[in-house]
């Protein structure tokens, strides 16, 4: 009697595991799916996947079944004056994607999910509560040799709505200007390559936005995007990158800004910050092309350069 009783409790409990291991499949990570999850809930009414790439044609040469375009450059900022999409817009985008409140967002693009972080940012500010990226982006899923289309999907408009503008996200200029005079507490991280942190070069090699000053905000620490992700481009987990920002006084103890050039690649920093670690960070959208072309405010350049435009 004993031994059966045993035998019956120990089958519960492989049922109830099992069932928890099943859930658990199920559920999508908080902040970041993998592209086997992405892959199993291709056909879900539930989950939109939106492509956001740089290279022009990416989208149209092939992505992910399902998936929906939205273009940086024009989808999630302001075409005419330097702002990101209005609410308006957006609202129009997403509801134009099939999008309604309950729905999971996926976002994935090319150069390590960059501007995918970047929409990831845009949908947390305009209230969305359930976007993710897709680990490894677009780079990985095809690595992966998993399944691409060139057939745009279309779905009928979602419900979702802007209610709420969570402004603390985002930082402007003279909110960092006072954390560089001491007004107000704050981190700084300038998370571009060394050499336009000092100064050596004014911007990556092929780029068109530029500032006319080279270096970097006073008291920035550099922590370079790419020491977030492994060679694949997923992202570290997160005790690696805990320990990396801590190994630099970094704890979320502080509020954090983030910047680089024009907002793209501090966005995957601001990600990794915010929703990877928890932390409490706003990106700073208008980075060195605002900072490096304003009028009295500081910088530390300590390659010496000097622009020598025409």
């Amino acid at each position: 009697m004993k031994t059966r009783l045993i035998l019956v409790l120990l089958a519960l409990v492989i049922s109830v595991v099992g069932v928890a291991a099943v859930n658990a499949q199920e559920a999508a990570p908080s902040a970041l799916v993998t592209a086997d999850w992405v892959e199993q809930n291709l056909e879900n009414p539930a989950v939109r996947v939106i492509e956001v790439s740089v290279d022009p044609g990416q989208f149209e040469r092939g992505h992910i079944p399902g998936a929906v375009n939205f273009a940086w450059h024009t989808d999630f900022v302001d075409t005419v004056q330097r702002d990101i999409v209005s609410a308006e817009r957006f609202q129009e985008l997403v509801q134009a994607a099939g999008i309604n409140p309950d729905t999971t967002v996926v976002l994935y693009g090319d150069f390590n999910n960059w501007f995918a972080a970047w929409g990831a940012w845009v949908f947390s500010i305009y209230g969305f509560e359930d976007v993710r990226l897709l680990d490894g982006g677009r780079v990985k899923w095809e690595a992966d040799g998993r399944p691409l289309t060139s057939i745009a999907a279309t779905y009928e408009p979602g419900t979702f709505t802007v209610t709420t503008v969570n402004e603390e996200l985002r930082a402007f200029k003279d909110n960092v200007l006072s954390v560089v005079e001491g007004e107000a507490p704050g981190v700084l991280i300038d998370i571009r390559s060394p050499a336009e942190y000092n100064g050596e070069i004014f911007a990556p090699e092929g780029v068109q936005e530029l500032a006319v000053r080279a270096g970097h905000i006073p008291g920035a620490v550099n922590i370079p995007w790419g020491q977030n992700v492994n060679e694949d481009g997923t992202f570290k987990s997160v005790e690696e990158l805990r320990a990396l920002y801590a190994g630099l006084g970094i704890d979320g103890t502080t509020p954090i800004t983030t910047y680089c050039r024009i907002g793209e690649r501090a966005a995957l920093t601001w990600f990794v910050l915010h929703d990877l670690l928890g932390y409490d960070v706003s990106l700073y959208d208008g980075s060195w092309t605002e900072w490096g072309n304003s009028v009295g405010v500081p910088v530390v350049n300590l390659a010496g350069t000097v622009w020598g435009g025409r």
